[in-house]
């Protein structure tokens, strides 16, 4: 009994020295900074942590796909290349698209449309002469070839249209804007936390280009010339003429406002004048017909069994 006390009291005795002995020999780790940081905040992601993270088609297909299609397009002239770059400008860089890439896009569509015909006439159904088949297929590739143009011209007119649309409203903010008492940045920046069109877009570029100390006037020029809309131009040269002049904004604005709206208006007439013009092919081609068939349709057996001229 008194043996066994004293293990017990040995051991009691020996666990807190032999934690102390332990605690003060054992090697200590010297924690860095970038390990003490992370106690208090976020530890910031390294580059290739933020490029696992993005889907395995931007990683790696959609490099290599447009690394050929830059490849083809190189093999364009520079003023071709000028032209669609200007273009694409226009359209307002629809996914990022390079001139060389979009080049590179048509050239893939036309050959791509050359072999799906040549399979198509030749391999899968060979019934039609070669003659037929060599001048379908040279339609198709024709058309492929021009399939990304007419894509290209439609974001064009829709974008421009859209510009068109938007810029009286967007005048009206801005002017109540200046007239609450904002500069005229400031009011570019409301209409671009409000909105999500073209428009407001580019008023946010104009904004993003002053922050980093490009002239006003420079700015907005660029703007113009970026969307190719002639009223946008006309807004943007009395903006810098009433600058240069000292012109109240707000008065200016009121006037551009006005205008654009009549001008609206006057588009919208002048389309409905020439809707009537627009709808005598479908009148001639769908409409009357019927009509005629309605009219002269019992008529007919009645010349068939009288011997008429039919």
């Amino acid at each position: 009994m008194n043996i066994l006390l004293w293990v017990v009291v040995v051991l009691v005795g020996a666990a807190p020295v032999g934690g102390l002995v332990w605690t003060a020999l054992r090697p200590r780790q010297h924690a860095s900074i970038e390990d003490r940081l992370t106690n208090f905040a976020e530890r910031p992601r390294t580059l290739e942590e933020l490029e696992l993270e993005q889907p395995f088609s931007d990683r790696a297909i959609k490099p290599i796909i447009n690394g050929f299609l830059a490849i083809l397009g190189k093999l364009s002239p520079a003023k071709e290349a000028e032209r669609i770059k200007l273009n694409l400008m226009y359209a307002g860089n629809p996914g990022g698209m390079t001139a060389s890439q979009f080049i590179g896009l048509r050239a893939l569509a036309g050959i791509t449309m050359l072999v799906l015909s040549l399979l198509l006439f030749f391999v899968i159904t060979p019934q039609d002469s070669t003659t037929t088949s060599l001048m379908y297929t040279g339609v198709l590739t024709v058309l492929g070839y021009l399939m990304p143009t007419m894509w290209l011209g439609s974001k064009m007119r829709a974008r421009k249209t859209e510009l068109i649309r938007s810029l009286p409203d967007a005048i009206d903010l801005l002017t109540v804007c200046v007239e609450a008492g904002l500069g005229l940045d400031l009011a570019m920046t409301r209409v671009a936390e409000k909105w999500d069109r073209p428009l407001s877009l580019e008023f946010q570029k104009v904004v993003s280009e002053i922050k980093v100390g490009k002239a006003r006037r420079e700015a907005l020029r660029e703007m113009g010339r970026r969307t190719g809309v002639a009223d946008v131009n006309t807004f943007i040269a009395s903006l810098v003429q009433a600058e240069q002049l000292g012109v109240s904004i707000a008065k200016v604005l009121r006037i551009q406002s006005e205008q654009m709206r009549i001008r609206r208006r006057q588009i919208a007439e002048e389309k409905a004048r020439r809707a009537p013009v627009l709808m005598l092919l479908p009148l001639a081609l769908f409409i009357f017909p019927a009509i005629y068939i309605v009219i002269l349709g019992p008529s007919v057996p009645q010349f068939l069994t009288s011997g008429g001229p039919f």
